[in-house]
């Protein structure tokens, strides 16, 4: 199971890559292990602003439906719509393409409160 050094997670397993103000945002390689096969990704609509574990975007594998959440509040600034076609992306490479949505951060200096690679290790019991 691959956790990026990179990263920044949350207890939800979802991660986190801050760029200047702008945050990337996609579910861990452990939850897509654990949904199994990704069907379908409902994604959060752009200029939405939202809360700190704000449930924002759902995640349909063939095992469940899960709420994706804000890991910080800001505003949704993009969505990855090259899910609506290939949901799979999200199995298939989890940190990279298969990414959900982008939130321009109201603080960024919150996603210091995010959990290391190391910290997210050890919450799965890696």
């Amino acid at each position: 199971m691959s956790v990026p050094e990179n990263l920044r997670y949350t207890a939800d397993h979802e991660w986190v890559l801050l760029e200047g103000d702008v945050a990337t945002v996609g579910i861990t390689d452990h939850a897509q292990e654990e949904l199994t096969d990704i069907v379908f990704v409902e994604l959060p609509e752009i200029g939405r602003e939202c809360e700190e574990e704000e449930g924002v975007a759902v995640v349909e594998s063939v095992k469940a439906a899960s709420d994706i959440y804000a890991p910080l509040a800001g505003e949704i600034v993009g969505a990855n719509e090259a899910l609506e076609a290939d949901p799979a992306l999200v199995n298939t490479d989890p940190h990279g393409e298969g990414w959900i949505f982008k939130i321009k951060l109201s603080d960024p200096s919150q996603v210091e409160g995010l959990m290391d690679a190391a910290a997210y290790t050890a919450h799965i019991g890696g």
